[in-house]
């Protein structure tokens, strides 16, 4: 990482609830297509919402050529990379133990600019993984397009990531199980809605294979 030191990836609030486990990383990270990124921008510190996909050991995103911080990354800047899923309100007798199932994790590293030689590989995948199958329907990418699209990439290494895990039951006091208060969990999850047409779409042009496809959660409906 540049110049700086590694940052700890050891959870020193609620240790109990840390995993070391790359598996339960992986399924976190396929879990969801938005991250945030942190990095330090012009003196101060600065966070930015991106889609991004898992491509074996390598976290991957993209934009646009003309982005400030986008280029900054690619020039090798410190960064933190933050995933989290929301897996349940969890409804304690109080609302001191109320909390939530979740997932977290932060990756520590340096981006690096994915060459011109393997661009449209990671962009292809990047694309099927979000949406599979979805490139086989389209056109291939025109060299304009590809000019204007940065393509950047992380490796996930065995010690730049910290995963938290916040699971289980209200945990209760005896005096409050006691009160005759309900507790417990309200799962909650992320699920594909019906494709909307677009307004520009002719109404005769059927919905496509990759979209009629995405039903259901979007849990683990990512390949590795």
């Amino acid at each position: 990482m540049s110049a700086m030191s590694q940052p700890s990836t050891t959870v020193s609030r609620l240790p109990e609830k840390q995993r070391t486990s790359r598996t339960e990383l992986d399924e976190l990270l396929d879990s969801t297509p938005l991250a945030t990124i942190a990095l330090i921008r012009d003196g101060h510190p600065v966070i930015f919402p991106i889609g991004f996909a898992r491509i074996g050991d390598e976290l991957v995103i993209h934009g646009s050529t003309g982005s400030p911080w986008l280029r900054q990354l690619a020039d090798g800047a410190a960064a933190a990379v933050s995933v989290t899923t929301l897996d349940g309100v969890m409804v304690a007798r109080c609302g001191f133990e109320s909390s939530f199932r979740f997932r977290s994790a932060v990756l520590f590293g340096t981006f690096e600019r994915i060459g011109d030689e393997d661009k449209v590989g990671y962009l292809d995948q990047l694309v099927d993984t979000l949406i599979p199958g979805r490139v086989a329907e389209l056109r291939a990418s025109s060299r304009k397009e590809l000019a204007a699209t940065m393509a950047l990439r992380m490796p996930i290494g065995d010690d730049n990531w910290s995963l938290k895990v916040g699971g289980g039951w209200p945990e209760d006091s005896d005096e409050d199980i006691a009160a005759g208060v309900w507790a417990g969990v309200v799962p909650l999850t992320t699920v594909y809605g019906d494709p909307e047409r677009s307004p520009d779409c002719d109404a005769a042009i059927p919905v496509p294979p990759s979209v009629r496809a995405m039903r259901g959660p979007l849990v683990n409906r990512r390949p590795g």
